[in-house]
């Protein structure tokens, strides 16, 4: 019984390894929002304006994405699969 322990904790790093791949396929890669566009609601550029963004682009390890957000808010990180799923 002992040797089995022993040689069962050499194999114990390879958990780390499968979860994080497990975690990247099962919930995507993160991607950060590269542009936007939005409706000013006639307050031109104003940065404390409210905004309703009408399309955002992420870029990140798998490519670019660009959604029609719903409900007109963006955040700053998105979750993507390499598919291009969410």
């Amino acid at each position: 019984m002992m040797s089995f322990l022993s040689n069962a904790k050499f194999l114990i790093w390879i958990v780390v390894p499968l979860s994080l791949w497990g975690a990247t396929e099962t919930f995507g890669l993160p991607h950060v929002r590269w542009s936007y566009s939005w409706l000013d609601e006639g307050q031109g550029h104003d940065p404390f304006a409210d905004r309703y963004y009408t399309s955002c682009t992420f870029w990140g390890p798998n490519g670019s994405f660009t959604i029609h957000p719903n409900g007109g808010n963006c955040t700053w990180i998105q979750l993507f699969k390499r598919n291009g799923g969410r």
